[in-house]
């Protein structure tokens, strides 16, 4: 279903698991890690690729001093899905990872997918980045910039609250996660 959106290969993914990539053909990196965390060493052998790596926590408000996700960030993530998508030698794989391959990396995979397919429902591209990552939680203040800047009316936040609820309600332990990890307003509507 994703490569009704973009011509090239897609891979989501957590740190832990960029090893098992390394000769997946991937030729494009956006990389999302926290504030000081080290440069992942599994890049040292993918061979010659282009990266954008961002550095933010995965909150959606303020929280213990951590950095959200800003507008720039976002600004910066729709730019390299535009280039990857006029790239002249045609683009192999697009890798986007952050810690746990389950909610920034997936709200920008999210936000790439909608950017190139601007008449497509959002929901269609929710869908298709379930498809490559059925854990996925896309970050919801990325997803509300990337709305605004795509100018989707609304569209894209409801395609990924959609998202929320649904596999919220199959998994409620994550529910309790995202209470905990100061993310109520994503499970505001799951929560008695």
């Amino acid at each position: 279903m994703a490569r009704d959106f973009v011509p090239f290969g897609l891979t989501v993914c957590g740190i832990e698991e960029l090893n098992g990539f390394c000769e997946a053909g991937v030729t494009h990196v956006l990389s999302i890690l926290d504030p000081g965390h080290p440069e992942p060493t599994a890049f040292g052998s993918y061979g010659e690729h282009k990266r954008l790596e961002l550095r933010f926590h995965d909150i959606i408000d303020p929280y213990m001093g951590q950095s959200l996700p800003q507008r720039a960030d976002v600004e910066r993530i729709l730019a390299f899905g535009r280039d990857l998508m006029t790239e002249p030698t045609g683009v192999g794989g697009l890798l986007v990872h952050c810690h746990a391959g389950i909610s920034r990396s997936t709200a920008a995979l999210t936000m790439i997918l909608a950017q190139a397919s601007p008449d497509r429902p959002a929901a269609e591209a929710m869908a298709a980045v379930v498809g490559i990552r059925h854990k996925a939680w896309p970050n919801l203040r990325m997803i509300e910039f990337a709305d605004e800047i795509l100018e989707r009316r609304g569209e894209l936040v409801a395609a990924v609250r959609a998202r929320h609820r649904s596999y919220g309600l199959e998994r409620p332990d994550l529910v309790q996660f995202m209470i905990d990890n100061g993310r109520v307003r994503e499970v505001a509507d799951l929560i008695d």
